[in-house]
């Protein structure tokens, strides 16, 4: 294998896009020069973008208005089993940033290598975001991916070590900017200067932050060693709540979460939808024994607001079951079950 500073540099890269505001100016200086740019955009389950659809769909328009080829890839259990389990830890919640970008810049240089290219380039800016992006961490991803030299960072790359790419004069350097810290006028200015006016997520957007997702995620991770894919996208739906160590209920909070519960429930778990009340449709997840069929439908009657008694439909394995509540839970009683920050 070459050693890095012997490796010969070509005018194609990789880009990390999220369809945010910082990969999305950093793409553009980086096309300016010249530089042919195949676009991977990574879909998680986890991304909370301001955008309906999500980052995904940004990261899509925007290679589309550039006209550059863009690489979807779909993060899957490997991706679940890091943040399980990461090498270099937690912030604040449940985010292990630094094995997040790891993996992240790992799998991206694996196609790199593919297609020929030969550097990345990221959005990153230095001391943006304080656990991945300081000098040591952008540093430690570098050696943990074997891509010393070969992480082009161009909204900071003037108070960064020179690149591969930049020594070897694939880049200009002199044509890349030194922004650090927090703040995204710099890179909100560029945007408008370079006519990218539709970004969304200027400050980016992890559920994996966001401390009532993160108690759900982790509730998961205690109390199962395994799950489904669905399970994992459903912790962005409904109220959770952990009525056994080995079962849990998820309740909708309104039409379209009910909707999106029976999307996701109807091929992995057993679902009860009320029969003659108004009021939510619930999922359990787990064991599915007596004190199921007692206290879900009790919980679908009291955020239903009915005085009850009242029957519930269970729907599982192709069959149905009527059952009866005869009250509903006390506030009391829920707040025992609720998983919650």
């Amino acid at each position: 294998m070459l050693k890095t500073e012997a490796l010969v540099m070509n005018k194609k890269a990789v880009m990390l896009l999220s369809g945010g505001l910082d990969s999305s100016v950093a793409l553009k200086l980086i096309l300016d020069q010249g530089i042919e740019v195949t676009a991977v955009n990574f879909r998680s389950p986890f991304c909370c973008c301001n955008r309906k659809n999500g980052c995904g769909n940004e990261a899509l328009r925007l290679s589309k208005e550039l006209g550059i080829p863009l690489k979807m890839i779909r993060v899957d259990r490997e991706y679940i089993e890091m943040i399980r389990n990461p090498r270099y830890g937690y912030g604040k919640r449940m985010n292990p940033c630094l094995d997040c970008r790891i993996f992240m810049h790992t799998k991206a240089a694996e196609y790199m290598e593919s297609i020929g290219a030969t550097f990345l380039i990221t959005g990153e800016v230095l001391g943006q975001r304080p656990m991945s992006q300081r000098r040591d961490a952008m540093n430690l991803i570098d050696r943990e991916t074997g891509l010393k030299g070969r992480i082009l960072r161009p909204l900071s790359a003037q108070v960064l070590k020179p690149t591969l790419p930049e020594q070897q004069g694939i880049v200009d350097r002199d044509r890349l900017l030194a922004i650090t810290g927090r703040g995204r006028k710099k890179q909100m200015a560029l945007a408008e200067a370079f006519s990218i006016s539709d970004y969304p997520c200027p400050a980016g957007g992890c559920l994996l932050t966001d401390a009532n997702f993160a108690v759900k995620l982790k509730d998961l991770f205690d109390h199962q060693d395994t799950y489904e894919m669905a399970e994992i996208r459903l912790l962005r739906t409904g109220r959770h709540l952990r009525i056994a160590p080995d079962l849990k209920a998820v309740i909708g909070r309104n039409e379209q979460e009910n909707i999106r519960i029976e999307s996701l429930a109807k091929t992995c778990y057993p679902l009860f939808i009320p029969r003659d009340f108004t009021g939510p449709i619930g999922a359990a997840a787990g064991k599915m024994d007596e004190r199921a069929r007692d206290v879900i439908p009790r919980i679908l009657l009291r955020y239903g607001r009915s005085e009850g008694p009242g029957t519930v439909v269970l729907h599982m394995n192709g069959s149905e079951e009527i059952l009866t509540a005869v009250a509903p839970l006390t506030e009391e009683e829920l707040a025992r079950y609720r998983i919650r920050a």
